[in-house]
């Protein structure tokens, strides 16, 4: 048990640390007019574990803040994450 619960916190140190570095280059390309990092891509990324680094990404680098989608989105996915988690751990 002990080996599963070190690989998942690995896989979402690894996400959120993704997540955040992700939110850091769709702002650069965005600022420099480049290929963007699709929208879909940041959102995946976040229910996929990486909402923390989603969030402190759009925090930090000032961007996707006015985007409803990830306004709102990110910290509703973030809630859900926190509900499933104190979800299972109840019902173990």
């Amino acid at each position: 048990m002990e080996t599963n619960i070190s690989t998942i916190i690995l896989y979402l140190l690894a996400i959120n640390i993704a997540a955040f570095i992700a939110f850091g280059i769709d702002k650069y390309k965005a600022k420099r007019d480049k290929w963007r990092i699709p929208e879909s891509t940041l959102l995946t990324m976040a229910v996929l574990g990486g909402s923390i680094g989603a969030l402190a990404g759009m925090k930090i680098w000032r961007h996707k803040t006015l985007h409803n989608k990830f306004r709102i989105g990110i910290p509703v996915i973030l809630a859900l994450q926190i509900i499933v988690i104190i979800w299972w751990n109840v019902s173990l």
